[in-house]
């Protein structure tokens, strides 16, 4: 079987493994759980292991648990009959029966209240459930893949989540790494969005300045791939000539000022040169003859700069 990964780039350490781990995965029926950040690509995994899976041809459904309140979920999840509760006009199919010879992929797993991880529990055990408003029992064939960015060990622990779940979630976990431990991949990554906002909105833009992914590098990426993504579609739209430059990336990425940096700030050439003669002079006992020859400068000009930079020294010291 020829394994391909649309959208998922990246040829680091870090994402190497994580595309190893796919290609194992990807042609069995096993429960994948995908650990990780936001922003860093969970869906788009989720979606490449289906579609390199023996279930390819069959649905691939999405259900963001997170994004819906609890009696609302489990309708999204297991469908309602008409009259089920207030505003259910009419019966509607659930995801997992939508997801039926496919796969269902959970996203923010650690999300779900307890009443509706039990409802999972039980599809999970027996590939069954009821609608709600329903006596009808049905039977789905589906598979699970999950996702989450927060630590369900902790959780199951704090009591916050079931155990029993966990471990028919956590069957074969696959970790995908932060942008900011995965830098390498930063000009593959640049270079895949460039392309795709360049062609959506037919800018001129065709590559980055050096200094752009410079300053990517040193930037912490709270917001992963998702906010190099909405970066990079600002920039390309902001960009009017063929190179992509620091001005038209985010205040975050400009050049800062040692102050701004709480740093103190870079001494100017003057005062680099005052303090190497001031350095000498007392090096030498002030003694202007050997001080002179020792900068390769002349008398008269050592003289000069002393006045210039205010160091005659004390009387006890004059030669």
């Amino acid at each position: 079987m020829s394994f391909q990964f649309p959208g998922v780039i990246g040829d680091s350490p870090r994402m190497r493994e994580a595309l190893r781990l796919m290609e194992i995965v990807a042609p069995s029926e096993a429960t994948v759980l995908l650990l990780g950040e936001t922003g860093t690509g969970k869906e788009l995994a989720a979606q490449a292991i289906h579609l390199n899976s023996l279930r390819r041809q069959g649905p691939f459904v999405v259900v963001n648990c997170a994004a819906l309140p609890e009696p609302l979920l489990e309708s999204e999840l297991f469908g309602h009959e008409r009259g089920a509760f207030t505003g259910a006009t009419s019966r509607r199919e659930g995801r997992f029966l939508l997801a039926h010879r496919g796969t269902l992929f959970l996203d923010e797993v650690g999300e779900l209240s307890p009443a509706t991880q039990a409802k999972i529990l039980r599809v999970l055990q027996s590939r069954e459930f009821e609608p709600l408003g329903s006596t009808r029992t049905l039977k789905v064939d589906v598979r699970i893949i999950a996702a989450t960015n927060r630590d369900l060990e902790a959780m199951v622990r704090e009591g916050s989540f079931r155990e029993d779940l966990f471990y028919r979630l956590h069957v074969f976990p696959i970790t995908l790494p932060p942008l900011r431990k995965r830098l390498e991949d930063l000009p593959w990554l640049t270079e895949f969005f460039l392309r795709r906002f360049r062609d959506k909105y037919q800018r001129p833009v065709r590559c980055l300045a050096p200094e752009v992914l410079a300053a990517m590098r040193r930037y912490p990426w709270p917001g992963n791939i998702r906010e190099l993504e909405n970066i990079m579609e600002r920039a390309v739209l902001m960009c009017e000539g063929e190179v992509l430059t620091l001005a038209e990336l985010p205040p975050a990425f400009q050049p800062r000022t040692p102050e701004e940096e709480g740093l103190p700030p870079e001494p100017s050439p003057q005062e680099m040169e005052r303090e190497y003669i001031r350095k000498t002079l007392e090096r030498f006992a002030f003694n202007r003859e050997e001080v002179a020859r020792r900068l390769e400068i002349s008398l008269e000009e050592l003289n000069f700069k002393i006045k210039v930079y205010g160091l005659e020294p004390a009387k006890e010291h004059a030669r």
